[in-house]
C-alpha cells in the first residue's frame, strides 16, 4: 500500500471484515437515495395516480430518514445491537424493492418508502458511529470511502432503472401528442433529485392520464435491485455469525479476540456515550460540561444542516434553474446536470481518501467551504453562461463532497469520542436537507429561479462562518480543558505528599 502507511493498512486488516461489511451497506443506502426520481413517472402510472399525490411519497422518504437517524443511535449500545439492525434494514431495502411492483395504490407506496427511508436512516447512523469507534482518529480516511459507496450505489441505481422506463405515456386512456415523450422526458428529469421539486414547479404544467391500460416495465428494474442488494444482509449475517452473535455460532473465532479486553470496554463507554439521539439529554452525564461542549454539537450540526441542505436543493433544484430564462437549455441538455453533480461527488469522495490521510480535517473542510462560495459566487455572476453552469455543477460537486465525513470525524474528535456526536450530526443533515428543499421551493416559486443560486451562496457563506465559530469554539474548550486538568492535578499533589 503506497497511499496509506503501514499503521493504517494493520488496522484496516484487524478490521476488514466489519469495515466492508458497512461501506457494502451504504451502497444500499445510495440504491435508495437515486431510484426514486427517475422511477416515479412510472410509479404515477402504476398506482394511477396524479402527479401531485405521487410526489408526496418524496417526503414520505425524506421525512423518515430523518427519523430513522435519530433513532438510530438507540442501537448502538453493544456490538448484536448495531448488527442485528444493519442486518434488518438492509433487509428490508430489498424487500421494500421487491413489493414496490406490488403497490397499486399512491397510500401503499408512501408507506413503503416511509419503511425504506427509516431504514436508510438506521444506516446512515450505525455505519458511521461504528466506523467512528473502529479507527477514531484514523476514522476520516474510512469515513470518506464510506461516503464515496453512497455515490456509487446513486450511480448504480439509475442505470439499473433507466432500460425500462416508459418512453411514452405508461396509462394507455387519452389522446396521445406528438410531444408526449419529450414531456416525460421533462417531468422525469424535473423529478430526478430528492425532495419537493415537483410539487412547486412542473405539478400544474401537465395533464396525465390516471385511468386506462397500464403498459410499465419498470417493476423488472426493482427486482433487478432487490437482487443487486440481496448481498449486503448476507454480508451483515456472515458477520454477525463471526462475531458469535447467534448461539449456533459458538464454535466460531471471533474476529476481534485479540482486542477483546479494549473491545468491551469500548462497549461498555459506548452504553453511556452514545445513546439515541434523546440520549444525548441525559442529565446525569451532562451536568458537569462546560458550555463549549454543548456548543460544539450545535455548530458541527449547523454546518451539516447547512452543507446536506446545498446538496438536497441543488439536486433537487438545479434541473428547474437550468429550463428556466436566461439559461432556457433543453430538456435533454438540462436533465444531465443531476447525473454530474452525483458523479463529480462521487469522485471526490474518491479523492478525498488520499487527502485524508495527507491532510487535517480542519484544512479540509475549510478549503471545501471556501471553494463552495467561490464556485457559487461565480455562478451567480456567470448566471447566463450554460457552459460554466456544467462546470460550477462539477466543481462544486467536488468541494462539497467531503464535507460530511470529514465534519464528523472532526467533531467526534473535539468531544474525545465521548459524546453522541455522529448521532447529532446525522440527523441535523437530514435535517437541513428537508427544510432547505423547502425553503428554496418556495422561494423559487415565489421570486423565481435565481433565488435558487441566491439561495446556494447565502447558505454557504453562514456555513463557512459557523465553522470558524466552532473552531473558535474548539480552542476555548480545549483550554478550559486544559485549565481543569491543572488544576485537578494540583489539588492531588499535596494530598499525594
Amino acid at each position: 500500500m503506497m497511499l496509506v502507511d503501514d499503521r493504517v493498512w494493520a488496522l484496516f486488516k484487524g478490521h476488514w471484515q466489519h469495515t466492508l461489511t458497512y461501506w457494502s451497506v451504504f451502497f444500499s443506502f445510495g440504491l435508495c437515495i437515486a431510484f426514486l426520481g427517475p422511477t416515479i413517472l412510472d410509479l404515477r402510472c402504476q398506482t394511477q395516480s396524479t402527479l401531485q399525490e405521487i410526489t408526496w411519497v418524496f417526503f414520505a422518504q425524506q421525512f423518515f430518514l430523518m427519523l430513522g437517524s435519530a433513532l438510530g443511535g438507540l442501537f448502538k449500545k453493544t456490538l448484536r445491537c448495531s448488527l442485528s439492525a444493519l442486518f434488518v434494514s438492509s433487509l428490508v431495502i430489498s424487500v421494500v424493492f421487491a413489493i414496490i411492483p406490488l403497490c397499486h395504490h399512491v397510500l401503499m407506496l408512501a408507506v413503503a418508502m416511509a419503511i425504506s427511508g427509516t431504514a436508510m436512516g438506521v444506516i446512515d447512523t450505525i455505519a458511521n458511529l461504528q466506523l467512528v469507534k473502529l479507527y477514531q482518529k484514523d476514522s476520516a480516511i474510512f469515513l470518506q470511502v464510506l461516503h464515496f459507496f453512497i455515490g456509487l450505489g446513486a450511480l448504480v441505481s439509475p442505470l439499473v432503472a433507466d432500460p425500462f422506463l416508459s418512453e411514452g405515456s405508461c396509462v394507455l386512456g387519452g389522446n396521445l401528442t406528438a410531444n408526449s415523450s419529450t414531456d416525460l422526458h421533462h417531468l422525469r428529469s424535473s423529478l430526478a433529485g430528492k425532495g419537493t421539486t415537483p410539487l412547486h414547479n412542473v405539478s400544474h404544467h401537465y395533464h396525465l392520464h390516471t385511468e386506462g391500460i397500464i403498459t410499465t416495465n419498470v417493476s423488472y428494474a426493482f427486482w433487478i435491485m432487490a437482487l443487486i442488494n440481496l448481498p449486503v444482509p448476507v454480508a451483515v449475517y456472515v458477520l454477525m455469525y463471526r462475531e458469535r452473535l447467534f448461539p449456533c455460532s459458538n464454535h466460531s473465532p471471533r474476529l476481534l479476540d485479540k482486542e477483546k479486553n479494549s473491545q468491551k470496554n469500548q462497549q461498555d463507554h459506548n452504553i453511556q456515550g452514545h445513546g439515541g439521539l434523546f440520549g444525548c439529554c441525559n442529565y446525569a452525564d451532562v451536568k458537569d460540561r462546560p458550555a463549549s461542549y454543548f456548543l460544539l454539537y450545535i455548530l458541527g450540526g449547523a454546518v451539516l444542516f447547512i452543507t446536506d441542505g446545498i446538496i438536497g436543493s441543488y439536486t433537487g433544484f438545479i434541473y428547474t434553474y437550468a429550463v428556466s430564462p436566461p439559461l432556457s437549455l433543453p430538456h435533454k441538455t438540462a436533465g444531465c446536470l443531476t447525473s454530474v453533480f452525483w458523479a463529480s461527488v462521487t469522485v471526490g469522495r474518491l479523492v478525498s481518501i488520499y487527502l485524508s490521510y495527507r491532510y487535517t480535517q480542519q484544512r479540509l473542510i475549510s478549503v471545501s467551504l471556501v471553494g463552495m462560495m467561490a464556485v457559487q459566487c461565480l455562478l451567480l455572476i456567470l448566471y447566463s453562461s450554460p457552459v460554466f453552469l456544467f462546470m460550477g455543477t462539477c466543481v462544486l460537486g467536488l468541494f462539497i463532497s467531503s464535507v460530511f465525513p470529514c465534519m464528523v470525524a472532526l467533531t467526534e474528535d473535539m468531544v474525545n469520542y465521548k459524546g453522541c456526536a455522529t448521532t447529532v450530526l446525522v440527523t441535523s443533515a437530514g435535517t437541513g436537507e428537508m427544510v432547505l428543499q423547502l425553503l428554496t421551493g418556495q422561494l423559487i416559486h415565489s421570486k423565481g429561479s435565481y433565488s435558487f443560486m441566491l439561495v446556494g451562496m447565502i447558505s454557504s457563506c453562514i456555513g463557512f462562518t459557523v465553522f470558524l465559530g466552532l473552531l473558535y469554539i474548539q480552542h476555548q474548550h480545549r483550554s478550559s480543558q486544559a485549565a481543569t486538568s491543572k488544576e485537578i492535578a494540583m489539588t492531588e499533589k499535596p494530598s499525594s505528599e
